[in-house]
This record gives C-alpha cells, sequence and structure tokens, in this order.
C-alpha cells in the first residue's frame, strides 16, 4: 500500500499566506526616515472585482544605484526565542513581504529603484485559489522598454504605477499599483522559464 502525502503549501489552497509567512516590518524595505523614500500601495482583486484580504505579495528591486545584492538584515532572528525580529532599520535589502489587510490593500515604502532602463519593483502574488504564485512587475514611470514595448496599450497600462500628486502633506513619492487577478484589467503575469 502506498504511503499517503500530506499536501504542501503549493498544492494547498488558502487562506494561510497571511498568517505565518509575514515577518515584522516587511513593509519597510527603506530605512525609517529616509529622506527618499518612496510609497507603493494598492489593492488585490479576484476575478469579480473583490478586494482579497488574505494575500501575500514578494517584492524584489534594484537599490538605488542598480546593484542587486541588497543587504542581510531582513530576517533577523531573536537569539533567546527564535522568533523574527524583522529588519535592522539601517541597511537596504531590496526585499519586502506585505500581507494585504482586511480589506485587500497593501503599502511597501522602499527607496526608488535604480534599474537600467525604466525603474520597477518585481512583485510575486500568493494568494487563496492560486496553486502557483504569480510574477508581476510594478514600472513607476512609462517609456521604452521591452516587456513593455510587446504589450498592447491596454495591457501595458496594466503594469505601470500612477504617481500619485495629489496627496496632501507627503512626505515621500507616492505611486499606486493595483493587481488584478483576471477578468477586465486583468494585470499582466509573466512566465519564466
Amino acid at each position: 500500500m502506498a504511503e499517503r502525502l500530506l499536501p504542501t503549501p503549493s498544492h494547498t489552497i488558502g487562506p494561510f499566506y497571511g498568517h505565518a509567512l509575514p515577518f515584522p516590518d516587511g513593509d519597510r524595505v527603506a530605512p525609517q526616515g529616509h529622506p527618499d523614500a518612496i510609497s507603493l500601495h494598492g489593492y488585490v482583486f479576484d476575478g469579480a472585482g473583490t478586494p482579497i484580504p488574505d494575500a501575500l505579495l514578494d517584492f524584489w528591486q534594484a537599490a538605488p544605484d542598480g546593484s542587486l545584492t541588497g543587504a542581510p538584515g531582513s530576517m533577523r532572528r531573536d537569539p533567546s526565542t527564535g522568533g523574527f525580529l524583522g529588519r535592522n532599520g539601517v541597511d537596504f535589502t531590496g526585499y519586502g513581504r506585505v500581507p494585504t489587510d482586511a480589506d485587500g490593500r497593501y503599502a511597501l515604502h522602499t527607496l526608488p529603484p535604480g534599474n537600467a532602463g525604466l525603474p520597477y519593483i518585481s512583485v510575486c502574488v500568493f494568494a487563496r485559489g492560486l496553486t502557483h504564485h504569480l510574477f508581476t512587475r510594478a514600472y513607476l514611470a512609462d517609456g521604452a522598454d521591452p516587456l513593455l514595448d510587446s504589450l498592447p496599450a491596454d495591457r501595458r497600462a496594466t503594469l505601470i504605477a500612477t504617481e500619485d500628486t495629489n496627496r496632501a502633506n507627503r512626505t515621500n513619492r507616492t505611486y499606486r499599483f493595483d493587481i488584478r487577478l483576471q477578468g477586465e484589467g486583468e494585470t499582466v503575469f509573466l512566465e519564466f522559464q
């Protein structure tokens, strides 16, 4: 008789991502109070246009100088308890992990990426109903880019974050980037081989 294997998170449809995977200050890629900090925020929507309250987003990006190495510091542990302490609050790591809140909203606080070409932040989406995570990009500007140039205008627009210029008393630049998992206005998702 064959041994029965238990399902792993890749085989199981959530919701469970926001329960144990986030870590303290996962949304703070930029050191607190950094003068060049930017915020990327938005909602994650399902195919019916309903916000998803239990999605988890991983973010990777180049540092402002274009380097991709980042600095350690995102997953510091408490030597006494073994629990997560969060970031060290000083170094730019290039990595963030943010759950959506009860309203399906997320916010990331980071530094402007220094990618060659157009600046973008890579995003990985984990959400209920997905048997595999999805990859996309949040471009902070529009312009000439091989990926964007390969898309029709309506699909291209799903990858471009819009700068919020109307926020009063804001201390840093803020960009809105909504993610739609399917349906009208579905975000372009990337397949890596």
